[in-house]
């Protein structure tokens, strides 16, 4: 399911001493089946992207299209439910919204609360839980016996429940440790490949970025200040540092090599072409001593 953003602007609090402008006349589109990763300080916008992607906010001037709904500020709420079913966001620190004495009914929740019957959304639950990589055993149990990263995958399996077409992450591997965060970005892009979710993604680890998203977007005081494929946005390694901006550790090191005379056809992003194009280079090495 694609969003589409045409000229957007987002103010909290107009008309008061605390107005801020939050988004600028921003105009972009996720694209229907895409991994798209959201980057910038805090307070570039993030956050007041992520919930015009499901009207939680509704723009203060342009229009949100989301599959065939149009989101202006007149859109009445009363319209707005069944799309957010559509949008599934999964928070910060997820594993503290559940709330419920068993793991079943955490997952439940939120197919019963659109109209799901117990039954239905029982069997939900059983197939969420395998989804997300957990036993149909932990279901009955209530959710704070479990580890946090239990804890971490049963939140998401409440939100793939509702069965939405696009699954926004804010910064879904936040506390996780660097094997932790492995698997959880890994859980993520293979339901992708196989429930063929739209995903957007907000994050600090611009190795994540590298490893899984195919499209960049770029923030600064609520403006997109550059987009495009990640090899695309991580190939100006100056313009990032100068916005104060990491790079992916791999496309960081072969900078560095750069400034010391070593040339690469293109930065690498990730580990395996750092380790490749650097094999590489030696074995070219090698050969013109021969």
């Amino acid at each position: 399911m694609a969003i589409t953003f045409k000229s957007v602007s987002y103010t909290y609090q107009p008309n008061t001493p605390f107005e801020f402008h939050a988004l600028n006349e921003i105009s972009t589109k996720i694209e229907d089946g895409s991994f798209t990763a959201l980057i910038g300080h805090t307070g570039s916008g993030k956050s007041t992207f992520l919930q015009h992607l499901n009207a939680l906010l509704k723009p203060t001037s342009g229009t949100v299209l989301i599959e065939d709904a149009t989101i202006t500020h007149e859109t009445s709420n009363k319209n707005l439910k069944p799309l957010r079913k559509k949008v599934g966001i999964v928070f910060q620190f997820p594993e503290k919204q559940l709330f419920a004495d068993t793991v079943k009914k955490d997952i439940a929740f939120g197919p019963e609360n659109f109209g799901s019957t117990p039954e239905e959304a029982g069997k939900l639950a059983k197939k969420m839980i395998e989804l997300v990589g957990l036993p149909v055993s932990l279901l009955d149990r209530s959710p704070f016996e479990l580890s946090g990263g239990q804890m971490r995958r049963v939140a998401i399996a409440g939100v793939l429940a509702m069965q939405p077409n696009v699954l926004v992450l804010d910064e879904p591997t936040a506390g996780l440790d660097p094997s932790g965060r492995q698997e959880i970005m890994h859980l993520f892009t293979s339901l992708q490949q196989s429930q063929h979710f739209t995903i957007v993604l907000v994050t600090h680890q611009m190795e994540d970025v590298a490893n899984y998203a195919n499209h960049v977007i770029v923030m600064e005081h609520g403006k997109i200040v550059k987009e495009g494929r990640p090899r695309e946005v991580f190939a100006d390694v100056e313009w990032l540092h100068d916005k104060q901006l990491d790079v992916p550790a791999s496309t960081e090191f072969a900078f560095e090599m750069v400034k010391r005379g070593f040339h690469f056809d293109k930065l690498p992003l990730t580990e395996q072409e750092l380790a490749d194009d650097i094999a590489a280079m030696f074995k070219r090495r090698r050969r013109s001593n021969e």
